[in-house]
């Protein structure tokens, strides 16, 4: 599904050169889910963003299903981004003024086909626990809530691959649980993630995982990464337990 060769991204810092991403490169399989584990600065948001099509490479090959985002017009990629991509960002990033269901339903507004669009967004509000919240305003949810939009929005356009950004980085424990078990979920049932985070003790959900280390991509075996928990001391909520 993705192809990632010996990508790149260098800034200019003043007079000199940052690579953000440095010769990165990784495969993502249909049904995977990969986490990518790192610190601020470490260069994994910019490697997602790249994946996303809205950060061009400096050097190097992204292909999404077969297609080389480096050669597409900015058209083109907005296109892809509008069909095969969701992307969930760490901040939820809801219109205040309108409601949970039309928040969801704002992807379809780039896409030619939005018929139907209204009962695909309530039966999504309804996959994320939140039915009974359809036309409530944000200001009116909690921070596990707004995410949970956040995730039903990104998957409104049915795409075949969600890429998340630090997506649990500004919740607490019980709510980043309840956030990685609907991911879980998503995963189980044949959708492909690509997710970035600081927290190692989210590595149980990963089928394949990755460190990222002052722009250095490796792949780690679970065991081998730094503060790791094991499965069965994963925060969960009382009630679970």
């Amino acid at each position: 599904m993705i192809e990632v060769n010996q990508v790149t991204k260098t800034f200019k810092a003043g007079e000199s050169e940052v690579r953000a991403v440095d010769n990165a490169s990784f495969d993502v399989n249909p049904g995977d889910f990969v986490l990518i584990f790192g610190r601020s600065g470490s260069g994994k948001s910019t490697l997602l963003g790249m994946l996303a099509g809205l950060i061009r490479p400096t050097s190097g090959l992204i292909r999404i299903k077969g297609r080389d985002i480096g050669s597409l017009s900015d058209n083109q990629i907005s296109e892809l981004r509008a069909t095969e991509l969701g992307f969930v960002f760490q901040f939820s990033g809801l219109l205040p003024t309108v409601s949970v269901l039309e928040n969801v339903m704002l992807p379809t507004l780039f896409c030619k086909d939005g018929s139907d669009s209204r009962s695909r967004a309530a039966e999504l509000i309804r996959k994320v626990g939140l039915f009974g919240r359809v036309n409530a305003y944000p200001r009116t949810l909690s921070s596990g809530e707004m995410k949970r939009v956040a995730i039903a929005r990104a998957l409104m356009n049915d795409p075949s691959l969600l890429i998340a950004d630090e997506p649990t980085g500004d919740l607490d424990a019980e709510t980043e649980y309840e956030i990685m078990e609907l991911f879980k979920k998503l995963n189980q049932e044949g959708m492909t993630i690509v997710m970035v985070t600081h927290n190692p003790d989210l590595v149980s959900y990963g089928t394949q995982t990755y460190m990222m280390e002052s722009g250095k991509l490796s792949e780690r075996d679970r065991s081998s990464l730094p503060g790791v928990r094991s499965s069965e001391s994963q925060p969960k909520p009382d009630d679970q337990l």
